[in-house]
């Protein structure tokens, strides 16, 4: 009874959501499930598994039909991505290619680069990535060093990147550059001369899923390739964040879920002391606990993604799903190993890859820290432009 309530929800109760909800899943036992060994022992996936989720339309879900996606609503997105994380999947890194890259060119591109980049994306014949961070700067991105020099037809770019989602595999990336001192956002296709990308970065989780370093080293873009308007980028950037930071959070959600629904199947069968160790009051406060807490933020997570859809969802509510739903996920990943027992440290058991995988969540997308420097700042929005303007008098 405990596992139906848990997934029984109004956003995903549709008719075509449990349509799409019975496709992912069976995609996901049927194409992935097998392969999780193969992608973490390869430290990435294969290009196969990106070309079957784009036939069948799991790629750019919201993106209008006219450039190659499905044209539905993102609680589409949202279900694909809580499938996922359920059933412990870090590897295809196909949110960053979907929920981040695609509205990009979709909201900032022309109609050329709509038409050249997302139906190939929306197809799984490119993958894509995001260029921001840097080894001197991570969630401080006015300090990136990576330039662009206007060279009249084209940019030349130099500098690096690294902690990239999808950077090795990725035949498209979208780059953060300064140009003129201003941050600029630049198309680099992985074929261009002087991009070089460096091998997969041995992490504690997310195995499977390639993270790789950029590096640029006279990197000719051309001028069509500039993304929006020149010195736009951080605007662009902070502007699209929201949408990360609620991606993260619906992972969490999925992530939760997957631990709780597996520790209730274990506990059900494990035995000591001649009964299953699910009847031990211990267990069942446990378990308890962790399920409160996962429908509380189901609750907020729900309503966060229809905001989104709505075009609604502000920096402080997506700061919010984001730093509340990883912490939430962390405690119960970690209680659950824990009524795993040894079996639980154990990596043949997902309960432990979904320990090691978890803990990037409260750093990438903006550390929790910097989530609640932003929620706290809107808390106080009122009174610090009161005390600006105080000080401009003064200073007048």
């Amino acid at each position: 009874m405990l596992q139906n309530v848990l997934i029984e929800r109004e956003i995903y109760s549709t008719q075509e959501h449990l349509m799409t909800q019975k496709m992912i899943q069976d995609f996901i036992q049927n194409e992935i499930m097998d392969q999780l060994d193969e992608w973490e022992k390869n430290g990435m996936v294969s290009r196969k598994i990106w070309e079957r989720a784009g036939e069948l339309g799991l790629l750019c879900i919201d993106i209008p039909e006219e450039y190659g996606g499905s044209g539905l609503d993102f609680s589409f997105n949202a279900l694909f991505i809580e499938e996922l994380a359920r059933k412990g999947i870090s590897g295809p890194g196909f949110s960053l290619h979907s929920d981040v890259i695609a509205p990009y060119l979709l909201k900032y591109g022309t109609e050329t680069q709509k038409k050249k980049y997302l139906p190939q994306m929306a197809a799984g014949k490119m993958i894509t990535s995001l260029g921001m961070t840097e080894p001197d700067c991570g969630s401080d991105l006015k300090a990136i060093k990576t330039h662009a020099q206007d060279k009249g037809d084209h940019y030349l770019v130099n500098g690096q990147k690294t902690f990239i989602t999808n950077g090795y595999m990725s035949d498209m990336t979208i780059v953060a550059v300064k140009i003129n001192n201003k941050v600029s956002l630049l198309i680099v296709e992985s074929g261009s001369r002087g991009f070089q990308k460096g091998l997969p970065l041995k992490k504690i989780g997310m195995k499977s899923q390639d993270t790789c370093e950029l590096f640029f080293d006279d990197v000719m873009v051309p001028k069509e390739n500039l993304l929006g308007e020149e010195g736009s980028g951080f605007k662009i950037m902070m502007k699209e964040l929201a949408r990360e930071r609620l991606i993260v959070a619906l992972n969490a959600i999925g992530g939760a879920q997957g631990a709780i629904e597996q520790t209730i199947e274990y506990t059900s069968t494990r035995g000591a002391f001649r009964q299953p160790i699910a009847l031990f009051q211990n267990t069942q406060f446990k378990l308890a606990e962790c399920a409160s807490q996962l429908q509380i933020h189901q609750a907020f997570i729900d309503r966060c993604t229809k905001l989104l859809s709505e075009n609604k969802l502000s920096t402080e509510s997506a700061s919010i799903a984001k730093y509340s739903t990883t912490e939430m996920h962390n405690k119960v990943v970690d209680e659950c190993l824990q009524l795993f027992g040894g079996y639980g440290y154990m990596l043949d058991y997902p309960i432990a890859r979904m320990y090691a995988d978890n803990r990037a969540a409260r750093i990438y997308a903006g550390t929790n820290e910097i989530m609640k420097v932003l929620i706290a700042r809107g808390l106080f929005r009122e009174l610090t432009a009161k005390l600006k303007d105080n000080k401009q008098i003064n200073s007048s």
